[in-house]
Parts: structure tokens; C-alpha cells; sequence
């Protein structure tokens, strides 16, 4: 297949989700900006960081991103086919965050999306905790004045970060399993102003063998969805 495009992307350190390795999130926001609407982008490798991946895009649309000869990640147009519960209140939301089970035994605790091991405000500051009865988690969350485009809207490949790691606390039911992001589907439904508070909540959507699945919402304060994802998480082999 010819490639109809070349292009290049750099996943800049600030943005690592384990040490050494670009945030799940924002390596598949990255790429899913080469395409055009919604997308589902699969990680094949840990995407390297401060280092430039050449990108190329098939004339179907499709986006792979390669370190040399090694293949990081694809990204592919998609349909979001997900049920979305009602969000939280920003109440709830941030009594939630009370809950979050990782501010102090976290498996990667500079994760840029919801690590606490960071300097203030460097990360997204993300900590989704039990929003009440039943599975759903929920967080309040508003992005720095340095993470937004030069129209104040936050940036996309930031709100596909925060579509990230929630999924994976809600997948996991209770279980902080050891786990990666293998793939991640979402949808910006709307620009998203960054000078309002927003509420980022999720819930399991199951597993199958070593793979467990998550829904993640964005919403106002008002409860309109302004993004979802469903994200697929491998558990690491012992």
C-alpha cells in the first residue's frame, strides 16, 4: 500500500505515562491527529520519547507512526459505539476523588495523566475515585492554561490523555492489575474551553483472558459529553 502522506511526531518527555515511555493517551491523541474524525489507535511497542517517529498516511486513511524500522502505533478511522451512562455532578465528582486507591502506591507515579508523584500542575492531575454506588468513577478535572490551543480550547491530543488512564482504574473493578493501554477508540464531540471545570468519569465494559475493557467520559458541569473513548488494557505477564 502507497502511503499518500509522510509526516513526522515527537511524544515531547513531559508527556510519559511509565518511566521512559510516552502516556498511552497522548501518543494515541497524537496520531489520531492525522485523522479525520473519530479514531482507534493501537500501541504495538512503548512509544519512545523526545524522538522524532515518521508518520505516514495511506490514501485509506490509515496512520502508522515508526521508530526506524520498528512500528509504535496505528491509528484507523472509526465509529465510537458506546452506551454512556449519565455523568456525576461536579459534587460527586470531586467527593470521588476521596477514593482514588493510587495517591500513595502507584505503579507509575509521574504518569502525566494521573500519576500525584509530579510537580503541581505539571500532570493532569487525574485521580478518579468510587462515585457512589455501583462501578462508575468519577474526577473533577480542569487542564493548565499551558496544555490549551491559542484559542483557549484545550488541546485534543490532551483530551485523549484524559480518556486514558480512568478507563484503566475502571477495567480493572478494584484490581490494580499491572496493565498497559494496547488500544484506545475515541471521539472529541466538541471543542472544549479550558477555563471551565470538567468531570472525567468511567466504568468496565469487562475482559476476556489478559485484555479488560473500560468506557470514559468528559463532561460539563452541566453533564453535556464532550468526548468518550473505550480503551482495551493488557495485563502483563507475570
Amino acid at each position: 500500500m502507497q502511503a499518500a502522506t509522510q509526516a513526522e511526531t515527537i511524544i515531547p518527555a513531559r508527556f510519559n505515562g511509565p518511566p521512559g515511555s510516552g502516556n498511552g493517551g497522548y501518543t494515541c491523541g497524537a496520531l489520531a491527529a492525522f485523522v479525520e474524525g473519530p479514531a482507534t489507535v493501537r500501541l504495538f511497542v512503548p512509544p519512545p520519547l523526545d524522538k522524532p517517529l515518521s508518520v505516514s498516511r495511506a490514501e485509506d486513511g490509515i496512520v502508522t507512526a515508526h521508530d526506524g524500522e520498528t512500528l509504535v502505533g496505528r491509528a484507523t478511522p472509526a465509529s465510537l459505539e458506546l452506551e454512556l451512562p449519565p455523568a456525576p455532578s461536579m459534587a460527586d465528582a470531586e467527593a470521588a476523588m476521596d477514593n482514588f486507591p493510587c495517591y500513595h502506591d502507584h505503579a507509575f507515579p509521574t504518569c502525566f495523566v494521573c500519576g500525584p508523584g509530579r510537580e503541581a500542575h505539571d500532570g493532569l492531575e487525574i485521580f478518579p475515585g468510587s462515585a457512589g454506588p455501583g462501578k462508575l468513577l468519577a474526577c473533577r478535572w480542569q487542564a493548565a492554561a499551558d496544555l490549551l490551543d491559542d484559542a483557549g480550547n484545550i488541546r485534543h491530543e490532551i483530551l485523549w490523555s484524559a480518556l486514558d488512564c480512568p478507563g484503566y482504574f475502571a477495567a480493572m473493578e478494584g484490581q490494580l492489575r499491572p496493565a498497559l493501554l494496547g488500544e484506545l477508540t475515541a471521539e472529541i464531540y466538541r471543542e472544549v474551553s479550558g477555563e471551565q471545570p470538567l468531570v472525567v468519569y468511567a466504568w468496565p465494559l469487562g475482559s476476556e483472558g489478559r485484555k479488560f475493557y473500560g468506557g470514559t467520559a468528559i463532561a460539563t458541569a452541566e453533564g453535556e459529553v464532550v468526548a468518550a473513548s473505550h480503551s482495551t488494557w493488557i495485563e502483563l505477564k507475570g
